[in-house]
């Protein structure tokens, strides 16, 4: 799979994170590594100085507290192939992503969800994407997935202030 052109930094989020921000966790805790956005909003709530929803499998369901909320960022982290190695993350331009550009493991097309905010809310919305290794039935993450949520902790708990 080739990656979508919209990639971009660690830098760059770090730059987009102005105004109100709002953490966005995604992820079901019954499909292996595609807990790791839900696990990494559960670790970050109220240790940073922003809103953080840890919203599991359904983002669908806190759109509109997400809306009264009025957030000017909002980050979006998930497990999402977008055909790297395991444990690798990037960062995208949500407004750049395309159904059909990464593979989201949930129900709802995370697609879906950035469409319905964007169309609600003029706010800048990235994605923290963080490549699976097993999406299979069970509630066991791989080792690189380990160590990149752990990763990921640090960095948001050093950048967002």
């Amino acid at each position: 799979m080739q990656l979508p052109e919209n990639l971009l930094s660690l830098n760059h989020l770090a730059l987009s994170l102005k105004g109100k921000v709002l953490i966005i966790g995604i992820g079901n805790p019954l499909k292996n590594d595609d807990a790791a956005g839900s696990i990494l909003a559960s670790r970050l709530k109220e240790k940073l100085p922003c809103i953080v929803y840890d919203v599991g499998a359904s983002p669908e369901n806190y759109l509109g507290k997400i809306i009264k909320d009025k957030p000017e960022t909002i980050v979006i982290i998930d497990a999402v192939d977008f055909g790297a190695k395991p444990g690798e993350y990037a960062v995208f331009e949500a407004s750049g992503i395309k159904t059909t550009n990464l593979f989201s493991t949930h129900n709802a097309s995370i697609g879906l969800t950035i469409n319905y905010l964007f169309n609600n809310l003029k706010v800048n919305i990235m994605l923290l994407a963080i490549q699976p290794k097993d999406i299979g039935l069970g509630e066991k993450l791989s080792p690189e997935i380990i160590e990149t949520i752990t990763k990921l902790e640090n960095w948001l708990n050093e950048t967002v202030r």
